[in-house]
């Protein structure tokens, strides 16, 4: 009797499971595995560009892999995940026409990701723009740049200074990046709108620590800090947003000002998928546990807890950092891990196949490196520490040979040589998020989103 192919399930196309299916194209035999990818979106999202998104140094499109062109043996599903049962060896999904599928498999590997974290603070859901996708970075690059037009047209006062005000919360990488990169921006811009200064800009970068950078030591650390601050930047350190409701910021140290742009960057939750909706065995912070292999484990110290046909890897897995010197430590959640997380699972998954052993998952970091704007950066390796120009080059360089496909590297590079004789592209595009207004309007620029006309009202110069 003939053997059955494998079905392979992966939830989740971020950077460990495109990885996964990538390499599981690259390794299996044919006839030997059916893959399948469920994923919301038909792309992967490089997210260490997403601050030059909001900046404008780098295409959007460009920092988007996609997934159909890719991986041309995996059948792409687009839907959401809304439950595993791996005791039945099904999976439900909510495919992106509104229909619920259930999907079986033989073995599933779960690499949904995690989410941003939020907290239950006033007008967080009205205000707030998260930084995971790239949807949200060129929201945030479109609604600064239009930011910058609305103002020329105002007096010097409180109102053009409320919408030239930037909150970043959150100081880990995603927080500091996009908090240098806007600033860049923003102090650029001013050559473009003589109407405005500098004291018209009002950065702040809000934390509930009382350092930012977390991954760096102590000086490298207070050494970003005082380089944003002598850029103009306000650092909020130990303190905590209260209240964002009404375009208004409110701080725990009882500081309070108008806001015009609020970017929630305050680190990862759990994918509510993989803890709450799964049979998988999840710790108390909602991950995935696994041993140092990836394989799904429900106490990862001994072989008998191990899940049959069940891996996971990435940000919403808990995998064990052999190469730390701490017992008991997990890997942090970053593209440095995810990535080679879904290379060794995609070896491991055709050696468990083919009978063959399967290797632990170990990694000493390369080093950690930041962007805070053009020309501006920090790296760190151990005690090597490296600040300013060369650092920048650093994560450019880095980045440009990390990001997946020869396709998508040159793609990068070219918007970075334009950007030298030509500068950053400032034209925002705002009106992308509602396509039909001018059409409802009948072409009317000043339409709302339906197509209504507003009551227009003449302002005269008082000279």
């Amino acid at each position: 009797m003939a053997k059955s192919i494998e079905k392979i399930l992966i939830v989740g196309g971020g950077y460990a499971g495109f990885y996964t299916a990538w390499k599981l194209e690259k390794k299996l035999r044919r006839g030997e595995a059916e893959v399948t990818l469920v994923d919301p979106h038909g792309y992967m999202t490089y997210q260490p560009f997403l601050p030059e998104v909001t900046a404008g140094s780098i295409e959007a499109r460009h920092v988007m892999v996609s997934l159909r062109r890719h991986l041309r043996r995996t059948t792409i599903i687009a839907g959401h995940t809304t439950s595993i049962d791996h005791a039945h060896r099904t999976a439900t999904v909510r495919t992106n026409d509104g229909a619920l599928r259930e999907i079986g498999y033989d073995t599933i590997v779960v690499t949904a990701g995690a989410v941003t974290r939020t907290f239950p603070v006033p007008g967080i859901e009205q205000e707030a723009i998260g930084l995971k996708h790239v949807e949200e970075a060129v929201a945030i690059r479109d609604q600064l740049l239009t930011a910058f037009d609305r103002a020329a047209l105002l007096p010097p006062g409180v109102e053009r200074r409320r919408l030239l005000t930037v909150t970043v919360v959150g100081g880990g990488f995603t927080g500091v990046e996009v908090f240098g990169e806007l600033l860049s921006l923003a102090t650029s811009l001013l050559r473009s709108y003589p109407e405005l200064d500098l004291d018209d800009l009002s950065f702040h970068l809000v934390d509930a620590n009382d350092r930012i950078l977390p991954e760096v030591t102590d000086e490298p650390g207070r050494w970003v800090v005082d380089h944003l601050k002598r850029r103009g930047g306000n650092i909020h350190l130990g303190t905590q947003v209260v209240s964002a409701a009404d375009g208004r910021i409110m701080l725990s140290t009882g500081e309070s000002y108008g806001n015009g742009l609020l970017i929630w960057a305050a680190g990862n939750g759990s994918n509510p998928v993989v803890a709450r909706n799964t049979d998988l065995p999840v710790d108390e912070r909602g991950l995935v546990r696994v041993r140092a292999d990836l394989r799904v484990s429900s106490d990862p110290s001994t072989d008998e807890a191990t899940v049959p046909h069940a891996w996971a890897a990435g940000d919403n897995a808990a995998v064990p950092d052999l190469a730390s010197p701490v017992p008991g430590a997990r890997t942090v959640p970053n593209a440095q891990h995810a990535v080679r997380q879904g290379k060794l699972l995609a070896a491991n998954l055709v050696a468990d196949l083919r009978g063959r052993k399967v290797r632990p998952y170990i990694h000493h970091s390369l080093g950690v490196v930041a962007t805070l704007g053009i020309g501006r950066g920090i790296f760190q390796y151990r005690r090597l520490v490296i600040k300013g120009f060369l650092a920048w080059l650093m994560h450019r360089g880095y980045h440009v040979l990390a990001v997946p496909t020869w396709e998508r590297k040159i793609r990068v590079l070219l918007v970075w040589v334009s950007a030298l004789f030509f500068g950053r592209d400032i034209i925002p595009l705002a009106t992308v998020q509602r396509p039909r207004a001018a059409f409802l309007a009948g072409g009317d620029p000043f339409a709302g989103p339906d197509g209504a006309k507003p009551e227009l009202s003449v302002v005269r110069d008082a000279s």
